[in-house]
């Protein structure tokens, strides 16, 4: 905060002084006076998070942006808690005292909100919840969450979710730690559901709600299995297994061109939205590949296959990575000696002709070895997501 200055002193005077009523006689203020409070609080919210983005962006180093969120987060728990005091302790006095501090707590919340929204990595986002902010954030979701069931009428992903968003605005008690991390999360969550559009939704592949949950890693198990059903089904409304690959590989792709929050999970204690769909996708993919197979070798098999001067056809293995991409991982593997072969050349001349992608059925080793020499930034990125997929499932067995 400003040397020398306390960026929150009105709305500290007006929570700890004017509306307390350990300090102030609160029933001598008017409906004039309150409309006026509440007219300028709004004034005060918007000032304050220009202020707070004001500071950040003047301030270079990168602790004392940290500390300064933090203060600020702190200070507004301490009005918090006050508000609630004070919500309390003038329950039997007139209305227009209690719709001021309804408004407060509306208007902390937009503040907590935007803050643990713009700066969460400055927020200690382990650290257990007080009890009275969690009260004051679970009742605004709360009134979020219901506005939303309009929308869930005839969409099951939507049913799924707000039926998980109620039991958590609703219980009592909880299986798991309260975390600001998990406040956060729900909190995002149901900002990202209240900006869809749900009256139109022109996208082919994945629609917008599905589009949030895949961003926010939403790895629900009932989730995935959706998910995967609805594209199963997309997929098998084709009766060739050329359309139905050629329809499954354009989900695969428009699915990992979408974007995600980094460092962002649903449930930290389970495997991670994309490890488990990318899975399903590479399977599905594999199966299609074998009927495919299995629908040439037959008309193969009419032929004189007796001959001396036929040979067998190379057994493939269909990899869902492109040559460029294979290419790196091959010669990344023969830099750290893991593979021993004469050269490079050599490695891709033994492997290539044993390979195939969806979109090519021979390689050449040739332009294999000239892709792995000049890969491009898209290429080295999947490479490196893939690998790190092969980690996270060998940690898991």
């Amino acid at each position: 905060m400003e040397r020398g200055k306390y960026p929150l002193e009105w709305l500290d005077l007006l929570i700890t002084v004017t509306l307390n009523p350990s300090n102030t006689d609160v029933s001598v203020i008017t409906e004039e006076q309150a409309e006026h409070i509440e007219s300028h609080l709004r004034e005060e919210i918007l000032r304050l998070q220009s202020l707070i983005k004001g500071q950040v962006f003047s301030i270079n180093k990168e602790n004392e942006i940290d500390l300064l969120i933090k203060q600020y987060h702190a200070s507004l728990i301490a009005l918090l808690d006050q508000t609630i005091k004070n919500q309390r302790l003038t329950a039997h006095v007139e209305k227009i005292i209690q719709n001021l501090n309804k408004a407060i707590l509306a208007n902390l919340d937009e503040l907590f909100s935007f803050l643990e929204t713009r700066f969460s990595k400055y927020i200690s986002l382990d650290e257990r919840v007080p009890a009275t902010y969690f009260d004051v954030t679970k009742h605004e979701l709360k009134i979020k969450v219901d506005r939303l069931w309009k929308y869930a009428e005839d969409n099951q992903v939507a049913k799924l979710l707000l039926k998980r968003l109620t039991h958590f605005v609703t219980a009592s008690t909880y299986p798991y730690e309260l975390t600001f991390r998990v406040v956060l999360y729900l909190r995002e969550l149901i900002n990202g559901l209240e900006e869809i559009d749900w009256i139109r939704n022109d996208r082919e592949d994945f629609p917008q709600l599905e589009q949030l949950l895949i961003y926010m890693n939403f790895n629900s198990k009932k989730f995935m299995n959706i998910l995967t059903d609805r594209l199963a089904k997309e997929v098998n409304r084709y009766e060739q297994p050329v359309e139905r690959m050629d329809k499954l590989l354009y989900f695969y792709k428009a699915y990992n061109q979408l974007h995600r929050k980094p460092d962002t999970k649903l449930n930290p204690k389970y495997r991670d939205l994309d490890t488990v769909i990318n899975n399903w996708f590479s399977q599905e993919i594999v199966y299609l590949e074998k009927k495919l197979r299995l629908t040439v070798i037959p008309l193969q098999g009419n032929t004189d296959m007796t001959s001396n001067n036929r040979t067998t056809p190379i057994q493939k293995v269909l990899c869902v990575l492109s040559t460029d991409q294979m290419a790196l991982i091959l010669r990344a593997t023969d830099d750290l000696r893991i593979i021993h072969a004469k050269s490079l050349t050599e490695v891709f001349r033994t492997i290539a002709p044993h390979l195939s992608t969806p979109y090519k059925e021979d390689i050449s080793h040739e332009a294999m070895r000239s892709k792995a020499y000049n890969p491009e930034e898209r290429d080295r990125q999947i490479a490196i997501e893939t690998l790190e997929r092969i980690i996270q499932r060998i940690r898991e067995y």
